[in-house]
């Protein structure tokens, strides 16, 4: 009698092949952060590939146009719709009623014009001069200017966002600033280091301005940066949680850079 051949079972083979794709699917990568230390000062430090990481600009929810107001909001938002926070840092200086003080361009549209007043008190550092504008152009790739510089220019930027001051103009430190200043606080800002590299500092304890903006022009190696807040001014990291302003210091924000992991 002549039996029949077993029957071969593949569902292990099957679950293990399973297993071994999911291991391979792409996963979020954490962006280039680290701790900094400049002059005694201890900074956290993010890079971004502007080619691998989308930079993104978010003021208010689109659905219900209400301001997002602090990065947790915007990380649920996100998560709400599958979009990993990776990346959320304080996009500028606003006014008294959360918007911002100077030009804001969101996916194309300006939803804020560009600001060239100057001198008013009330705009705290907006109105040292000068200050400037961080913007992405269509073709992915970002510049730091001076407001006048970015006017004269013309180009219509994709993001964009003013706040001031600069801290540095064409390699040199802005000449508002003073070595010795004890107006110490903590504070952030942003450079274009290459047109398709931006690298965005925030300070772990309070720093003066002419320290702040060694740390980009000196130890970052950025020609052109710009001061985005101070005292309030916190990173979030997926990877580290926050960094720079303690939590009781943060009141809310009006726009935020983010970056999301790509769907």
């Amino acid at each position: 009698m002549i039996r029949p051949a077993p029957r071969l079972s593949f569902a292990p083979l099957v679950t293990l092949l399973l297993a071994t794709l999911a291991g391979c699917a792409p996963q979020a990568r954490a962006l280039d952060s680290e701790e900094r230390a400049f002059e005694g000062q201890n900074f956290r430090v993010v890079s971004i590939d502007l080619g691998r990481e989308p930079l993104t600009l978010h003021w208010r929810e689109p659905g219900s146009g209400e301001p997002f107001g602090d990065i947790d909001s915007l990380r649920q938002w996100g998560e709400k719709r599958g979009r990993r926070l990776l990346f959320a840092a304080n996009a500028g200086i606003y006014d008294a009623s959360f918007r911002p003080l100077g030009l804001y361009v969101e996916d194309g549209e300006a939803l804020v014009p560009l600001n060239m007043a100057h001198g008013n008190p009330a705009s705290g550092n907006f109105s040292l001069l000068p200050n400037g504008v961080f913007a992405i152009y269509p073709d992915g790739k970002a510049a730091v200017e001076t407001s006048a510089q970015f006017k004269a220019d013309g180009r219509k930027p994709q993001w964009a966002t003013q706040s001031g001051p600069m801290l540095v103009i064409d390699g040199r430190i802005n000449p508002a600033f003073v070595h010795d200043s004890d107006s110490l606080k903590w504070r952030s800002g942003v450079c274009a280091r290459t047109p398709r590299n931006v690298v965005f500092a925030v300070s772990e304890a309070p720093v003066n301005f002419h320290t702040f903006a060694r740390l980009f022009r000196d130890e970052l190696g950025c020609r052109d940066a710009l001061f985005l807040d101070g005292t309030i001014s916190r990173f979030y990291l997926d990877s580290d949680g926050y960094a720079g302003a303690p939590a009781f210091m943060v009141k809310p924000y009006a726009g935020m850079f983010a970056v999301f992991a790509p769907e």
